[in-house]
């Protein structure tokens, strides 16, 4: 197979644009999606489900599915203004749904964790307690021996919270703060104002857990060059250990997809943007993991924020160890089956599922409802797709050793265009993505797709 490389990253190779079209088709987080997830029937026991797998090394993730506001591009599974009485009762089902499940997987250790949403941190100081104890008493997580993730916001990062947070063995903290200039959080459905952003992360870095993760958003209107890197600049005035720079998506049933986007050089402006915040970030001394992802090269690698990528720490890697996930939002997955409950965007819709999740039993909980079966192939190309699109790419001893073939020929059709595109390279040590290829990763990862899963994606109902 050829291989090339772009000889100018600010100039779209017109083959990169003839080939994949727009370079934002979607973030491509995990694979499959979830809109790719259909009703399971029969409904698998976990047993089952986990029979013979291998859990010494496992991902432990928490959902809470509540927010103070919903951003105008969020498409997350979360409801906002969630009363007192409806957490309680949310606690009181992911108690239970955790007997059910540790019942059923009675060996399992965890290697990472995470708390997401939603906002965590929606939920007061008693009610994290009660969800870190949940995740260590039941189970049996050793939340301070391992890597932690909790993702909050500026309304929700009080001192009491953090300090809850820092006491339980949270050793990353994300912040979606999107844009340190008022206006621009307005326009993209955040309104807040840079003084409560500022609070909070002083509050964060008063908390003193180990790594602060920063979340901001290029392609915002008003937006500009000048004011983009001054959003990074003032992010980085807390040098924080990583920072994630996010393509705005206008999704449906989002406060945002309710305004058409008709600006024709939508993609550029973003493209622009992402290669200014990239080259502005290196500049500051923080090397490039993924597309979004940038971690300061004199901190500690914790890859404890998602399922992507390895931990150095503990060896985790998502593409060979499994993930539990406990919440009516969450996905678990072995190596041939992923499974959640029913996903949904909409209001109503989501407002349904948490309704139902909080009277479920805990019988209930001890079947896979919803998901998807991966075969050889959708297992091969799940390797490829989570490894390909970090920046050290897929290592090809990792892949041969999982699968007894070579990547590069399992998939020469699909990856001989964008190599002939200059946006991937392929040698003995591996696939990895050029620079230029980093920038289109989200047409990338959809281009990769295999039939059968895209043509469920797209008969996917949004609700």
């Amino acid at each position: 197979m050829g291989s090339s490389s772009t000889a100018d990253p600010l100039v779209v190779p017109s083959s990169a644009r003839d080939l994949l079209g727009s370079p934002y088709a979607g973030y491509v987080y995990s694979y499959p999606h979830k809109t790719a997830y259909r009703p399971l029937a029969p409904m698998p026991t976990l047993g089952d489900v986990w029979r013979g797998q291998d859990l010494s090394a496992l991902f432990l993730y928490v959902h809470v599915p509540f927010c103070e506001m919903r951003c105008g591009f969020c498409n997350l599974f979360t409801r906002t203004g969630a009363p007192a009485e409806l957490v309680g009762r949310y606690l009181d089902a992911l108690e239970r749904q955790a007997r059910a499940v540790r019942e059923a997987i009675p060996a399992a250790r965890f290697a990472v964790a995470a708390v997401g949403g939603g906002t965590p941190t929606y939920l007061d100081a008693p009610e994290l307690q009660k969800l870190f104890d949940i995740a260590t008493e039941v189970m049996g997580a050793d939340l301070g021996a391992i890597p932690m993730s909790v993702e909050t916001s500026p309304a929700t990062a009080t001192p009491e919270r953090l300090a809850v947070l820092a006491e339980r063995g949270t050793t990353r903290v994300s912040i979606g703060v999107q844009s340190f200039d008022d206006t621009e959080a307005r326009a993209s459905g955040r309104p807040q104002r840079r003084a409560d952003v500022e609070a909070a992360l002083a509050a964060i870095r008063d908390a003193a857990v180990p790594t602060l993760n920063i979340d901001l958003i290029y392609g915002i209107d008003g937006q500009t060059r000048a004011s983009w890197l001054a959003s990074i600049d003032a992010a980085l005035a807390w040098r924080p250990e990583e920072l994630y720079l996010y393509p705005l998506y206008v999704r449906p049933l989002t406060g945002l997809g309710r305004r058409a986007v008709t600006r024709a050089d939508w993609d550029e402006e973003r493209l622009a943007l992402y290669r200014a915040g990239r080259d502005h970030l290196r500049e500051a001394g923080y090397e490039q993991v993924s597309m979004r992802m940038f971690r300061r090269a004199d901190a500690l690698p914790d890859a404890a924020g998602g399922p992507a990528g390895t931990d150095a720490e503990t060896g985790y890697r998502c593409q060979r160890d499994g993930m539990i996930g406990l919440g009516c939002g969450a996905r678990s997955y072995t190596a041939d089956l992923h499974y959640s409950f029913e996903y949904a965007v909409g209001v109503g819709e989501v407002r349904a599922i948490i309704d139902d999740y909080v009277t479920l039993d805990q019988d209930a909980f001890t079947r896979a409802r919803v998901g998807y079966r991966l075969d050889a192939g959708e297992r091969r190309r799940r390797h490829l797709l989570t490894s390909l699109l970090q920046a050290d790419g897929l290592a090809a001893t990792d892949y041969r050793a999982a699968f007894g073939t070579d990547a590069e020929a399992d998939f020469a059709a699909e990856l001989a265009p964008l190599a002939d595109a200059g946006l991937l390279t392929v040698s003995a040590a591996g696939i990895r993505l050029t620079d230029e290829g980093l920038a289109w990763s989200d047409a990338i990862g959809p281009a990769l797709f295999s039939p059968e899963t895209s043509t469920l994606m797209h008969g996917y109902r949004p609700r």
